[in-house]
């Protein structure tokens, strides 16, 4: 299909040609056994680089978004294999070539697959890869070598791609501890897992009269520079009644929606005819109108709302202050606890007191979708720090006029201006996670109390709030920009794209001349890394015990033996301190000098004087150095001493 300019091709093995064990592989996404989710993940991997390659599409850079997809780079080194390449050649083309997105922080997104199923399926190729089986399973685990521990497909984007990025900045930080361990010798910190943050695309997520509305007063060039600050600027020229008439357009609009769209289903499957015509007049356009509206994993905390019902009831019954919650979305299959969350949001909002009040609309889909994220006034998100890898739906909302309350997690962190919304603070008060609730829910109640709730009722002659009006102003001058699809691949091509593509083409020029060097100097590194040999050093006692006094300047010698290598080795100090997490963390990173050299034995040398005062430690780090590297992680081989 012809997605705009786009081609999608989709996979589909409901084929008669195909067994009646293999037709169901692509019934549905979620559901069935791990087994199947193995074949799913083959079918996209393995079966989506053999469909590209039957099409004759050939690419520079291989974007693998989230790691079920992660099995196109066995194909893709099998591939080269079969031009014939050795392994270690066909790996550096197929790293330089590929980034893998991650996507989210919550262990249940990553897949993990026994060594006995994956065997089953997977049996045949490392032979095809020039490797061992074990090979194969190695490269799909945080330890290698470790027989007990499964294949990670996330592990395994990780080990092939030579980019790692998460989707927002904070996501990235989070990513970076999350694979700490694939990379051992460094720390998270140091880590070359990026980030880009998601944006959502403008063109499909702006209701048409907002479209309308930024046409006539933007730059004419806005579509074809959505990410440009100061297009949307002119947004403050725009009159506040336009502002608040278009907003109440969207609002009645969804209430429309939702009264056609659920009458029927109310009637036939909640009973009483005369609660739910009761119902569905006490949608009132005229309310503050909170959404809510995403997948019911337990980490959205769907329930913080609930936490003190007497307190909400006087928020939502308040007939000066009338509000009104709308909540919707769906539960992974096997998400219990999920599926708990929408039974007891909807058995709350079938009391007395919700009634009306609180909604919960049932067939979350993207029409849904839509409305809401145009029709409420605030889009409400309060997911567990920090799980959110980014979040869309608000930037989504902002796109047409509404406001976020939100955590500062995700995209919020980054988004948050104050002024253009509301934000509960990303810094935890209790480890307890129920007493963190509990203190967010009532920051929650307090906000909407002392300053949502007044802000939109503080209504001028001529019936709207011009204090609400200039947050949707802000919100849409000095956030929107920033979250357009447009920002987000601009930065794919500056952080990524560009210097991948670039890179992938001199490693393939004159007949993988390049790649096949890379992986000649790789080998024979690791062939004679372990008998790589410190002859001496000299430094003062107290360095050798690794403390370091503030204000003095130290000078450090080291000779090694490098083994035939010529020039392979770099050698640095590091500095680190103990965080209040308790983990070490780097302070400072200085490299030695190579200050003399008499056939295998360098000599290295730095002066070091910490100014700062605090209890450091200093270590030494021995790494393999070229300049064709893209970074450390690339060839992650790390000997620490003192």
């Amino acid at each position: 299909v012809n997605v705009g300019r786009i081609a999608l091709y989709l996979l589909d093995t409901d084929n008669e040609m195909n067994s009646e064990f293999d037709r169901p592989i692509t019934h549905q996404l979620y559901g069935g056994d791990w087994e199947n989710r193995l074949k799913q993940e083959i079918l996209l991997g393995i079966g989506g680089m053999l469909t590209l390659k039957k099409l004759g599409i050939k690419k520079d850079i291989y974007h693998c978004n989230e790691g079920h997809a992660a099995l196109i780079n066995v194909q893709r080194i099998c591939d080269y294999v079969a031009e014939g390449l050795t392994y270690d050649q066909a790996i550096e083309l197929v790293r330089a070539s590929s980034l893998y997105t991650v996507h989210t922080p919550v262990p249940a997104g990553h897949d993990y697959f026994d060594e006995g199923l994956f065997g089953k399926y997977m049996g045949g190729y490392p032979s095809k890869m020039g490797i061992s089986w074990d090979d194969l399973m190695d490269l799909g685990r945080n330890n290698p070598g470790d027989k007990n521990e499964r294949f990670c497909m996330s592990v395994f984007a990780c080990n092939t791609s030579q980019e790692v990025n998460g989707v927002s900045w904070l996501h990235g930080k989070v990513s970076q501890e999350m694979f700490a361990s694939i990379w051992k010798g460094y720390f998270p910190e140091e880590s070359h897992v990026g980030y880009v943050t998601n944006g959502v695309h403008f063109p499909t997520w702006s209701a048409t009269e907002w479209k309308h509305l930024y046409a006539s007063h933007f730059d004419e060039n806005f579509w074809y520079d959505q990410s440009n600050p100061k297009i949307w600027e002119a947004i403050y020229n725009v009159s506040d009644e336009e502002i608040w008439k278009t907003r109440m357009v969207m609002k009645n609009k969804l209430i429309d929606y939702v009264r056609k769209q659920y009458r029927e289903s109310w009637l036939k499957n909640q009973g009483d005819p005369s609660r739910i015509v009761s119902l569905l007049d006490k949608i009132n356009p005229n309310a503050l109108m909170i959404g809510f509206g995403r997948r019911f994993a337990t980490y959205k905390r769907a329930h913080l709302l609930f936490t003190d019902l007497e307190r909400l009831s006087k928020i939502v019954n308040n007939p000066d202050y009338p509000v009104q919650f709308l909540f919707t979305g769906k539960a992974h299959p096997h998400d219990g606890a999920g599926q708990g969350l929408i039974k007891r949001i909807i058995e709350i909002s079938r009391r007395p007191e919700f009634l009306g009040k609180i909604i919960f609309l049932e067939n979350y889909d993207m029409q849904l979708a839509r409305r809401l994220v145009s029709g409420v006034d605030i889009w409400l998100n309060t997911p567990t720090r920090p799980l959110e890898a980014s979040g869309t739906s608000g930037e989504k909302a902002l796109m047409n006029g509404v406001l976020n309350f939100s955590v500062l997690d995700g995209w919020w962190l980054e988004g948050y201006r104050e002024g253009a919304g509301w934000a509960l603070t990303e810094k935890r008060t209790y480890q307890n996670q129920e007493h963190q609730d509990q203190l967010d829910a009532a920051t929650i109640y307090s906000i909407l109390e002392q300053e949502i709730l007044p802000l939109y009722y503080a209504r001028n002659k001529k019936g709207y709030s011009e204090g609400w009006v200039k947050t949707i102003k802000n919100s849409i001058a000095r956030i929107a920009p920033h979250y357009t699809m447009k920002r987000q691949l601009d930065d794919y091509f500056s952080k990524f794209y560009n210097k991948q593509a670039e890179r992938f083409k001199t490693l393939a020029a004159n007949g993988y001349a390049k790649a096949k060097e890379i992986a000649a100097w790789k080998e024979e590194v690791a062939a004679k890394w372990d008998s790589i040999e410190v002859v001496s050093s000299e430094m003062t006692e107290d360095l050798m015990k690794g403390s370091i006094e503030s204000g003095k300047e130290y000078t450090i010698t080291y000779v090694i033996d490098e083994k035939g290598l010529n020039d392979a080795v770099g050698l640095e100090l590091v500095t680190t301190y103990m965080a209040h997490d308790g983990q070490q963390h780097v302070y400072s990173v200085e490299p030695f000098e190579v200050v003399k050299k008499e056939g295998n034995l360098y000599t290295f040398r730095v002066k070091h004087k910490l100014e700062n005062a605090g209890s450091f430690k200093v270590s030494y780090r021995m790494f393999p150095k070229n300049a064709d590297l893209p970074h450390r992680q690339d060839f992650c081989y790390v000997r620490w001493f003192i």
